[in-house]
Order: structure tokens, then C-alpha cells, then sequence
């Protein structure tokens, strides 16, 4: 199958003069495109429609940066991202120089993430937050979409762009697109190609841990809801009996109930992966395994009931990554 490459376009003058028809769907990157960005693109596509159109971005954000870390290693592959994009279905990439997204130099007024960018990634990268949403916010006026698509991998960093649009009364709707992962279970990353063979079975521990955790809460919601099948009472007791299950049963109920609290396990469970990719060589340095509210990344108790992130964030070697997986607490079963 052949397909059309895109149009490169280097100034919001040569995006803005473009004939729209349908709805413009926008896929911000920082280059370096990989399966997961492709995924995007083809999301983007489908939402938008053969009369719609489909930008991809291309900027490596220097805001979003901080002291140390890899701003000047960071991959710049735009030949090869015109292929990944055109193969996807993007109509044009919008590849603009520094002095076009910041003429004046870094900008004096930015958007501020507040609280809840000062949290997980935000207090290990002090500033980051406030230069991503400027940013995005700078883009979003540039791009002038109708909506935006975010990979839910940078889950504090989709939440904060929704905050923002919704608080800030953008007119553009946002939609998170699911992670993509690869056979081994590794979240896509532009970084993952900075891991050696060693570096990357060690990095197989945040998927690993997200995973330990997923499945320990859904055994304990699924025991739980076992558990209130059947009130506790006489009548329970020879119910289960007339069923051929009561040992079973009873047990469920009683590791139900006996047990700490499932947010609490959730926790647990994947801690101990982690602590044992921390022995490994190369060793696992983590940086945070959290289990958040989604609205606000702060710390669920054991009583939370509806959404939540279970989030990890480690060094391997010279490379930081990031992973989550959703999860539903108050209902059986569970989503990633």
C-alpha cells in the first residue's frame, strides 16, 4: 500500500493558510516517533475522517527540560517521522523552529500546573508541568484543532492538559489514546532506545509491578464480591452449604474481610517486584510507585471507590521512565 507523505510545514502562517474542510485533529510530539505515536496518528484519522485532517507536531520543548536532563540527547529524527506519520494518515506535520513557538525568547507569562503539578513527575522535575502545559497551550493556538489526542502513558500530563482546557475554556475536546506496549510488556518510549540489553530486562519491572498490582486487585474485588453474595448470617451459612461450597465461600469471606484494605494490597503487591528489580543488575533506582485520584494525583485510601492510577516512575542505568495502569475500585474487575 502507498501512501502520501505529508506536507512539512515549518510557520503557523503555512498551517493557517491551509483549506479546511472537516475537523482538524492534532498529535503533539517531540519527534522521534515510535509504534505508540503511530497509534495516535491512526486514532486521529479515524476521529477525524477522510474530510478531516490530521496535523502531527514536531518540537522538542526546551521548557520542559530541566537542569541535567536530556534536552540535547534527546532524538531528532524528523526524516523518519515524516515516514511513521505519512504511514499513519497524517496530512501534515508541523515541524516549527524555537524562535517560531517563543519569537520573544523564553516567554515572561506561562501557565501555571498548580498544586497537582507539583506532585509524582512534578516534584521529581521541578518546573516541567508549568513548561509542558505552556507549551501545549502555545500549540493548541498555533494548531487551532478541534481536538487533541494524548497517550494516557503521561497520565499526570493528560490530566493537567484537561484541567487546563476545562479551566481555561479552550474550545478544543481532548482525548486520551491507551498505551502501547510491546511483546515484553515495556510501555513505548522514545527513551527505551537509550536502554542496553541488561538496562532494558531490569526496566521490564515497572510493567511488571503495574501488572502484580492489577491483578491483586482484581482477586480482592472479585472476593469481596463473593463475600456479599451471601449475607452473613444462619441463613448464609446454609445457603452455602445447600451450594457444596461453603468451605470456599466462607473462606473468600473471610480473606475478604481479614485482609488490608485493596488499595493498601494493590500497593504491596507491586512494591515487591520493585524491590526485587532493585537488587538486580543493573539495579531498579525508583523514584515513585503511587495509587492516585485521577482528578488530582493526590494518594487513595482504602475507601476510595471509582477511578484511580497505579503510577511508577524508576531510573534504569542513565534513563528515567514512566508507566500506569488504570484502575476501578468499588466494582469487579479492572481496566489498563
Amino acid at each position: 500500500m502507498t501512501t502520501t507523505p505529508p506536507v512539512l510545514l515549518r510557520t503557523a502562517d503555512e498551517l493557517h493558510a491551509r483549506v479546511r474542510s472537516g475537523r482538524r485533529a492534532v498529535v503533539m510530539t517531540m519527534g522521534a516517533l515510535h509504534e505508540g505515536h503511530a497509534t495516535l496518528i491512526r486514532t486521529a484519522r479515524d476521529i477525524a475522517g477522510a474530510d478531516g485532517e490530521v496535523v502531527v507536531t514536531v518540537f522538542v520543548n526546551p521548557l520542559q527540560f530541566g537542569a541535567g536532563e536530556d534536552l540535547d540527547r534527546y532524538p531528532r529524527t524528523l526524516d523518519a517521522d515524516l515516514e511513521v506519520a505519512g504511514r499513519a494518515g497524517a496530512d501534515a506535520v508541523f515541524a516549527p523552529s524555537v524562535d517560531e513557538v517563543y519569537p520573544g525568547g523564553e516567554p515572561q507569562v506561562r501557565v501555571s500546573a498548580g498544586r497537582m503539578g507539583e506532585r509524582l513527575e512534578g516534584a521529581s522535575r521541578p518546573g516541567h508541568f508549568d513548561g509542558m502545559l505552556t507549551v501545549v497551550a502555545k500549540l493548541l493556538h498555533l494548531t487551532r484543532p478541534d481536538l487533541a489526542l494524548y497517550g494516557q502513558k503521561d497520565a499526570q500530563q493528560l490530566a493537567l492538559i484537561r484541567r487546563m482546557v476545562r479551566d481555561l475554556n479552550f474550545g478544543v475536546e481532548i482525548v486520551g489514546v491507551p498505551t502501547v506496549r510491546e511483546e515484553d510488556g515495556l510501555a513505548l518510549s522514545s527513551r527505551n532506545r537509550y536502554l542496553s540489553t541488561a538496562e532494558r530486562r531490569t526496566a521490564l519491572a515497572l510493567s511488571q509491578a503495574l501488572f502484580a498490582g492489577q491483578d491483586r486487585h482484581a482477586a480482592q474485588e472479585a472476593l469481596r464480591a463473593r463475600a456479599r453474595e451471601v449475607p452473613a448470617t444462619r441463613a448464609r451459612a446454609e445457603a452455602l452449604g445447600a451450594l457444596g461450597e461453603s468451605r470456599a465461600a466462607a473462606d473468600a469471606h473471610a480473606v475478604a474481610t481479614s485482609a488490608p484494605g485493596i488499595a493498601a494490597a494493590v500497593r504491596e503487591s507491586a512494591r515487591l517486584v520493585l524491590d526485587d528489580a532493585a537488587r538486580a543488575t543493573p539495579p531498579l533506582e525508583l523514584d515513585y510507585l503511587a495509587l492516585v485520584d485521577p482528578s488530582d494525583f493526590t494518594e487513595i485510601g482504602d475507601e476510595h471507590t471509582g477511578e484511580a492510577v497505579l503510577a511508577v516512575a524508576a531510573r534504569v542505568g542513565a534513563t528515567r521512565l514512566i508507566d500506569n495502569v488504570h484502575l476501578t475500585f468499588g466494582t469487579l474487575g479492572a481496566a489498563s
